[in-house]
């Protein structure tokens, strides 16, 4: 059996791979190993649970209440609220340990639980280890008034959204906005919350039913917030995803500002406040060369990860860095948050817009993206790729051609025997040559047996 956790939670089909067992089983391995180490004398432990709006959100639920409280854990139920909701309640309320369920981005059959520790913390691999080691093992089980309460914070969603309106250097007064909420954990939030710093917003795909979460909407599908943006004459589209932990946006004319265009411009903002710790931004080896060239124009230090936010957390705390991303849309700012946060990257986002009275499109302009071409070479021996000498000559001979204006990236895949080709080139055609003529050298070199 492979390892549970993935790279963030554990995640997968509904009811077929993330089941109620697995659910009950998980939240009392992580109560034995998140709450024990964070009690006290005298101290009982606590979880704050949430979930994105998921049908199966329902069920799964219920297991994780019911693991916690038979562990002797008091669960504070908060509904239905965005993943970074979840990482400041758990801080907030003083909570041992936080568990969301929600499976992000990925469509509605799917699900994932994901654990944070005492303090709004996503968990390293060593504590994943532990909770995996402590699954379905044999254990005292509390009696009477040992066992976990449950309480319905109702007034949990509120107070995030308070936090998150303090946090804000310029409001939106001015500005007319599109919120795509993708039918998801955002839809209740979202609208009142942009509205609440100033904005006037026009919120889409905000009705969520149990089934429809990102479906044809949000961070992974822009074409109806683009077509909103232009129909309602709009300054700004913003996108979140079904747990609201991306912030992805469109100008007033439609085009896309991802997240290493909300991180150059951020980083701008915190540099000119006197805020961006170090003078640095982190970001992973994915961003964008248009995003390296910027940054380097502004003399802001980009410091680099391998790709996943929690990657990007872990540079942060050990540099103590304030702001960091993924071209995704994730982005984290440690100031404020724990975790990467969709709806605060939108706030602060657009408070600059405010701020500085210019555009979206002209804050975005400071990067002029390379074309990119992403190709994944699938049936290969992807653990051969450091040490295949024919692969890395192709890889050479390629940056020789580019010549300092692009660059190669060869990775190989975490969960699949696949190796996944990048080139970024001054065209897309040159960008798309060069992928092809790696990705063949690549199946002929690493082609499995």
């Amino acid at each position: 059996m492979g390892r549970l956790f993935g790279t963030d939670g554990v995640r997968g089909l509904a009811n077929r791979e993330v089941t109620a067992e697995l659910a009950l089983d998980l939240s009392v391995a992580a109560a034995h190993v998140l709450a024990d180490a964070g009690a006290f004398a005298g101290h009982r432990p606590s979880a704050v649970v949430g979930r994105d709006g998921r049908a199966s959100g329902e069920f799964l639920e219920a297991a994780v209440v019911a693991g916690l409280a038979s562990a002797g854990v008091d669960v504070h139920l908060v509904g239905v609220v965005p993943t970074p909701a979840v990482a400041y309640l758990t801080e907030a309320l003083h909570a041992d340990l936080g568990v969301m369920l929600s499976a992000s981005h990925n469509p509605m059959p799917d699900n994932g639980i994901k654990f944070f520790s005492r303090g709004g913390h996503k968990l390293d691999d060593a504590i994943e280890d532990a909770i995996e080691q402590h699954l379905r093992e044999p254990w005292d089980r509390p009696v009477g008034e040992a066992v976990g309460r449950v309480t319905h914070a109702l007034e949990a969603p509120r107070i995030y959204e308070h936090h998150l309106l303090t946090t804000l250097p310029h409001n939106l007064d001015g500005l007319t906005i599109v919120v795509d909420c993708a039918n998801g954990a955002a839809s209740s939030i979202a609208p009142e919350l942009y509205a609440g710093a100033g904005a006037t917003v026009i919120p889409i795909h905000a009705a969520p039913d149990g089934w429809n979460i990102n479906r044809d909407c949000g961070s992974t599908h822009l074409e109806s917030l683009i077509e909103a943006v232009r129909e309602h004459g709009a300054d700004a589209g913003i996108a979140h995803d079904g747990d609201a932990d991306r912030c992805l946006a469109v100008d007033a004319d439609g085009n896309v500002v991802d997240g290493d265009h909300i991180l150059a411009i951020l980083a701008e903002g915190m540099r000119d406040a006197g805020t961006l710790a170090g003078g640095a931004v982190v970001a992973t080896v994915m961003a964008n060369m248009g995003f390296k060239l910027a940054m380097e124009s502004a003399e802001i230090t980009i410091v680099e990860t391998g790709v996943g936010d929690r990657y990007v957390l872990e540079a942060m705390r050990a540099g103590g860095y304030v702001l960091g991303g993924e071209q995704s849309g994730h982005v984290v700012m440690t100031d404020y948050s724990t975790t990467g946060d969709g709806m605060l990257t939108g706030l602060h986002l657009l408070a600059r817009v405010a701020q500085t009275g210019r555009p979206l499109a002209d804050l975005a302009a400071a990067v002029t993206k390379f074309p990119q071409v992403l190709l994944n070479v699938s049936g290969v021996d992807k653990s051969r790729i450091d040490s295949a000498d024919a692969v890395a000559a192709a890889v050479a001979s390629a940056e020789t051609a580019l010549a300092g204006q692009g660059r190669v990236l060869l990775r190989p895949s975490g969960t699949e025997p696949v190796v996944r080709v990048m080139v970024e080139a001054p065209t897309e055609d040159q960008a798309s040559a060069i992928a092809e003529e790696i990705a063949d050298v690549v199946r002929a070199e690493l082609a499995l047996d």
